[in-house]
């Protein structure tokens, strides 16, 4: 199988100004697409902006809302999968959401944060119920979580006994906590012996400041990609060949005595 060529894009768009966001996404796509991207993976709300209070609510669409079908559009028109979080509008509740859209424009998963941070997030959002969301993106099976989630390893765990090869996590994460990005996103790669793709806003959004240093780690525990503090789009190969090698070499999964963990429950 070949490499399947990821794009990080860590930026914090235009908060509140979902059209203006489109825009920024379309050029991002643009690039990432000339320089051979199969994928584009943006931050956690990006769509609207994270630090937006009551905005939340007013700015909430369906996933197939108008702001859903202009992101399909680009995909379709560069020819990429994305994935885009966004505030999703869904039987009268708010989801911090992120959803995934094949190349050709059609909608492969749709994942709703199931571990909600802070008094924010639990004023504004209901949380998910469902812990592993997949897709096929080329030969690869891609899963998603949303910022706090990927902190459990429990939900990673999972993720690596569905055969998630990838797990795609858009963020919004603020200083002091750069230790995530820094090290424990690294560390659950190699843990669990998949790529993850941990891609963040930065700069200063309204009482947050978001730290930047979006990556992309591998099987192995190397950061194969790390953005800086500022706006970035980083482009890295997740190698199917690197996961085999890697996984049968650190045999974590197989490894495993279910049986002894019943307490951890």
């Amino acid at each position: 199988m070949p490499p399947l060529r990821t794009a990080l894009l860590q930026n914090s768009g235009h908060p509140g100004d979902p059209a203006g966001n489109l825009k920024v996404l379309d050029e991002a796509a643009a690039r990432a697409a000339a320089d051979g991207a199969g994928l584009l993976v943006t931050a956690e709300m990006f769509l609207t902006g994270y630090a937006i209070g009551g905005g939340v609510r007013d700015l909430a669409e369906p996933a197939d809302g108008p702001s859903g079908r202009a992101v399909a559009d680009i995909a379709a028109a560069h020819g990429l999968a994305i994935l885009y979080g966004y505030p999703e509008r869904h039987a009268g509740a708010v989801h911090n959401s992120a959803r995934l859209v094949g190349a050709d424009g059609t909608e492969l998963a749709n994942y709703r944060k199931t571990h909600l941070y802070g008094c924010f997030e639990r004023a504004s959002f209901i949380p998910g119920e469902t812990p592993v969301v997949q897709a096929a993106v080329g030969e690869l099976t891609v899963g998603i979580l949303v910022c706090y989630d990927v902190e459990f390893p429990e939900n990673v765990r999972a993720h690596a006994l569905a055969g998630t090869d990838l797990l795609l996590v858009p963020t919004a994460q603020m200083h002091p906590f750069e230790f995530v990005a820094e090290s424990l996103i690294p560390v659950r790669a190699f843990e669990s012996q998949m790529y993850i793709a941990y891609v963040n806003r930065s700069g200063p959004e309204g009482e947050f400041d978001f730290v930047g240093l979006s990556c992309l780690a591998g099987p192995d525990g190397a950061t194969c990609l790390r953005a800086g503090r500022g706006e970035e789009l980083l482009l890295g190969d997740v190698d199917p060949k690197l996961l085999t090698t890697s996984r049968r070499i650190n045999p974590y999964l197989r490894d495993r005595r279910p049986g002894l963990y019943t307490s951890l429950g």
